[in-house]
């Protein structure tokens, strides 16, 4: 029997996306998990697997329709099955090219990029390109709008920016030279993205309306850069461990013990969730994507680790699946890489915190009334008020600073 495929809701705060290319064709066979097409939301470029296997029987929707989010998309059964009563979808009729306030990324015809104006940075954030391929752009500092796209629709893909680097594309502008002469600017308006207009809406939400409150704790990290330093002694480089994977699962593991942080508020009620899945805060271009590590606390440090590589790589490379990013029970945001002593983060709804990570940093401090050099590191948690109190806060972090202490609880 026929079964239709609906637009994922990738979030609780989702209401579209654009269906950017079919990855399967009518008339293809189709195995459950394969991956049907690619759509794009305020976050990110998302492979959406089919839930059933069969035949691609009818597409609902066309290449860049802005589909919202359970409207049917596509119809796989089996071969030669004939598809009645097929559903209608409103995203047909709204295309994420044709819409009033957009221009398109692709020159006419027989017109030389080299002939178009250079858009101003507002114009720029217009042109359709894949995250992917907007990222080489940003980095190699390649102008899209002198670039021929020639995915769907004319959209700018990784390939069409390499091939534009090999050629030589024009620059969106001139890196500075030895000169010490300083040049005055205007000021420059920039179009918010997608993302950075999804993490504003879900941020001054939560901070408008979820009371939070902070508690900081100070852990000693001598024995979790011991353990990891004589753990990676005998991994291969793709497999060492990160000093966050080690938080990560000290968090899971404390979560077990206070499971009233591991919960939503729900107006009258609190959901304490019974898995305990735990993301981690992803810096991408033009913004941030949590991704998600499930069951963190059944999982082996290993096991933690490889998982989230290939999701932060994912992440990075503008193509995620609805799997990475969906169903966190409590986030992290690590910024230990760039040299922070401390900050606070803002919790991410729905969940009730979120823990903010500093730098492990080798410190003077006193023991038994002597100075020594030692490991330290400030976590700071943020929580909502409506679910817990600072006691129980307090407590949480002795817990975490328990198992980063005393690592070796977590492999027993």
């Amino acid at each position: 029997m026929a079964e239709t495929i609906n637009m994922p809701k990738l979030g609780f705060d989702m209401a579209e996306g654009v269906l950017v290319r079919w990855v399967k064709q009518v008339g293809e066979n189709i195995n459950k998990g394969d991956v049907l097409a690619e759509i794009e939301t305020d976050k990110a470029t998302v492979e959406v697997e089919s839930p059933a296997s069969g035949t691609v029987l009818k597409f609902i929707v066309e290449q860049g329709d802005v589909v919202p989010v359970n409207a049917p998309i596509a119809v796989v059964g089996a071969e030669g099955e004939e598809v009645k009563d097929v559903p209608k979808s409103d995203g047909g009729e709204k295309k994420a090219e044709t819409k009033a306030d957009e221009k398109p990324a692709s020159q006419p015809e027989g017109k030389p990029a080299s002939d178009q104006k250079t858009p101003t940075a507002s114009e720029d954030d217009r042109i359709k390109a894949s995250p992917l391929a907007k990222k080489i752009a940003s980095d190699k500092n390649v102008d899209l709008a002198n670039i021929q796209g020639t995915g769907p629709g004319g959209r700018v893909v990784k390939k069409d920016v390499e091939a534009a680097l090999e050629s030589g594309a024009p620059s969106t502008s001139r890196k500075a030279g030895p000169s010490t002469v300083v040049e005055s600017r205007e000021d420059e308006t920039v179009k918010l993205t997608k993302l950075r207009q999804a993490i504003a809406r879900r941020m001054t939400d939560s901070k408008t309306t979820v009371p939070h409150f902070y508690v900081t704790h100070e852990c000693r990290m001598d024995a979790v850069m011991a353990m990891r330093k004589q753990a990676n002694e005998f991994l291969p480089e793709d497999q060492k461990l990160s000093v966050n994977d080690f938080i990560v699962k000290a968090v899971a593991l404390a979560l077990r013990e206070f499971p009233n942080l591991n919960a939503t508020f729900a107006g009258d009620k609190v959901v304490r969730h019974g898995a305990v899945n735990v993301g981690v805060a992803v810096a991408v271009t033009g913004g941030l994507l949590t991704v998600v590590n499930k069951n963190t606390d059944q999982l082996p440090l290993r096991q933690i680790s490889a998982d989230i590589k290939q999701k932060v790589s994912r992440a990075r490379e503008g193509k995620v699946k609805p799997d990475d990013i969906q169903g966190s029970t409590f986030s992290i945001s690590n910024l230990g890489m760039y040299d922070v002593e401390n900050f606070i983060a803002i919790v991410n709804p729905p969940e009730a915190a979120i823990l903010a990570v500093g730098s492990a940093k080798q410190v003077p401090v006193v023991e038994n009334g002597e100075i020594k050099v030692g490991w330290r590191m400030q976590t700071t948690i943020s929580v909502d008020h409506r679910v817990s109190d600072g006691a129980e806060a307090a407590q949480f972090m002795q817990a975490l600073a328990r198992y980063i202490e005393a690592p070796v609880l977590m492999l027993v």
